[in-house]
C-alpha cells in the first residue's frame, strides 16, 4: 500500500480513504473505512477515462457483483456508477494476489497448487451458477487470505445466457496471458470452458511461475495461443498435474473439463498426498504472510475540565488564626476547650504533654485520634457553647 497522495479523495460515498491499493487502467483502488469502522477496497474510475463505454462497463461490473456471493468471492459492499466519480466498494482481503506471492516466495507446493484451483473452481461455480462469466481470471485477480482464495474484479463479466459483450466481435478485451483461443480471436460468444482455460492457466503460473504463452507484445502472445500447431509451455509443472492443466487449455472448448471434474480431479492428487482437501486448504491459508491492516488515525481527546489545574489540597489549619491566638494566649498548645486564665473544665481528657493539635504525632499504638486546630472564629464559638453547656440546668 502507499500513503494518499494530494490529489487523491479523501471520502467517498461515505468511506474516509485510508492509503492507496493499487491501480489499473480504468481507476484507483483505496483503502476505505465506513463511519462505523468498516474496511472495505473502494474503487474509483478515473475521471481521464471516464467515456460512456466506460461507465458502462463499470456499471456492469456493479450488477455483476450484486449477483454473485459465496465464500470465495469478495463481497459487495456498495456502489454509486451514476456518480460524477462512479466508485465500487468491496470486501477488503487482507491478503497478497497471487502474482505478487509467488514473485516474491515462488511457486507453489503441489498441494498447496491442487488445494487452491480446488477452492478457485468452486468460487467460479458459484459465478456460473449466478448465469455470468468472470472472463479475466488471472493471478493478479486472486487474492490469497487467511481464510482462502478470493476472486475479485469482474469488470469483464457478462451474462452467459445473453451471450452479449460491451465489445464489437474482433476487438480483444481481458488479460492474454491466460486468455483461451476463443477470446483471443475477439469472439464474444463465450462460454463457462472460457473461465476453465483460464483457470488453468492460473494453476500453471502457481505452481511453476510462468504462463502458458508468453512474449514480447500481446499480439504475438495471441497468436501462440491461437496456433494448433503451438502446445503451451507446461516445464516445470509437476507430473501429477501435468494431465489436468493439459486438458483444461485445451484449444477445443467442448474438449476442457467442466469446473465439477476439475475439483475432483485436485482432490485426488491431495488424497495421493496423503492430506484431506480441509488439511491442504489449512497448508495453503498458512502460507499467507500476515498483513499489518492500515486505519484512520485515533482522534485527539480533548483535555477533561479542569485538567492542568493543580488539585486543592486544604490546610489542616488556617495558620494566620493560629498566630493570631497564640499571640494573644502566649501559648502554643490548648485542648478544644481551654479558655485563657482558666483551669481546665472540660469533662473529656486533655492532651497528653507534648501533643499540638492539628499536628499528627499521636504516638503509634495509642488509639487516640488526630485532632485539626480549628480556627479562631470556630473556637469562640465552641466556647460560648461550652459556657453555655456549663450553665444550663438540662
Amino acid at each position: 500500500m502507499e500513503p494518499l497522495r494530494d490529489e487523491d479523495p479523501k471520502e467517498i460515498g461515505g468511506f474516509a480513504l485510508v492509503r492507496r491499493i493499487g491501480s489499473g487502467g480504468m481507476g484507483q483502488v483505496f483503502l476505505g473505512e465506513s463511519a462505523a469502522g468498516h474496511q472495505a477496497a473502494v474503487k474509483v474510475i478515473k475521471p481521464s477515462v471516464l467515456d460512456e463505454d466506460t461507465r458502462a462497463r463499470f456499471l456492469s461490473e456493479v450488477d455483476s457483483l450484486r449477483t454473485v456471493y459465496g465464500p470465495f468471492v469478495a463481497a459487495f459492499v456498495g456502489a454509486d456508477a451514476d456518480a460524477d466519480q462512479p466508485w465500487l466498494a468491496v470486501e477488503y482481503v487482507p491478503g497478497p494476489d497471487l502474482r505478487t506471492f509467488v514473485a516474491e516466495h515462488g511457486p507453489l507446493p503441489l498441494a498447496e497448487t491442487a488445494s487452491l484451483g480446488a477452492l478457485l473452481a468452486e468460487g467460479l461455480g458459484t459465478v456460473h451458477d449466478a448465469g455470468l462469466l468472470h472472463r479475466d481470471l488471472k493471478p493478479q485477480n486472486i487474492l490469497l487470505s487467511p481464510y482462502g482464495p478470493k476472486v475479485i474484479d469482474f469488470g469483464l463479466a457478462v451474462l452467459a445466457e445473453r451471450r452479449t459483450t460491451l465489445t464489437a466481435t474482433g476487438f480483444v478485451v481481458g488479460s492474454v496471458l491466460c486468455m483461451p483461443p476463443e477470446q483471443a480471436r475477439g469472439e464474444h460468444r463465450l462460454d463457462r470452458p472460457a473461465d476453465v482455460y483460464a483457470l488453468g492457466a492460473v494453476l500453471l503460473f502457481a505452481a511453476t511461475g510462468h504462463y502458458p504463452y508468453e512474449g514480447p507484445t500481446w499480439q504475438a502472445i495471441a497468436l501462440k495461443i491461437e496456433d494448433p500447431g503451438t502446445p503451451p509451455d507446461l516445464t516445470d509443472l509437476p507430473a501429477e498435474l501435468e494431465p489436468l492443466v493439459t486438458d483444461m487449455l485445451a484449444l477445443d472448448p467442448g474438449a476442457r473439463p467442466s469446473l465439477p471434474e476439475v475439483i475432483g480431479r485436485l482432490v485426488r492428487v491431495i488424497h495421493e498426498q496423503g492430506l484431506t482437501a480441509l488439511q491442504a486448504k489449512r497448508r495453503l491459508t498458512d502460507l499467507t504472510p500476515e498483513i499489518v491492516v492500515p486505519q484512520l488515525p485515533a482522534p485527539v481527546r480533548a483535555p477533561a475540565p479542569g485538567a492542568g489545574v493543580p488539585p486543592y489540597t486544604p490546610a489542616a489549619a488556617d495558620p494566620a488564626a493560629v498566630e493570631d491566638d497564640e499571640r494573644a494566649s502566649g501559648a502554643g498548645r490548648h485542648d478544644l476547650d481551654d479558655e485563657p486564665g482558666e483551669e481546665q473544665r472540660s469533662a473529656g481528657p486533655s492532651a497528653p504533654r507534648g501533643v499540638v493539635l492539628g499536628r499528627d504525632k499521636t504516638p503509634p499504638g495509642s488509639g487516640r485520634a488526630t485532632g485539626v486546630r480549628p480556627s479562631a472564629p470556630l473556637r469562640i464559638a465552641e466556647r460560648i457553647r461550652a459556657s453555655y453547656a456549663r450553665e444550663a440546668r438540662f
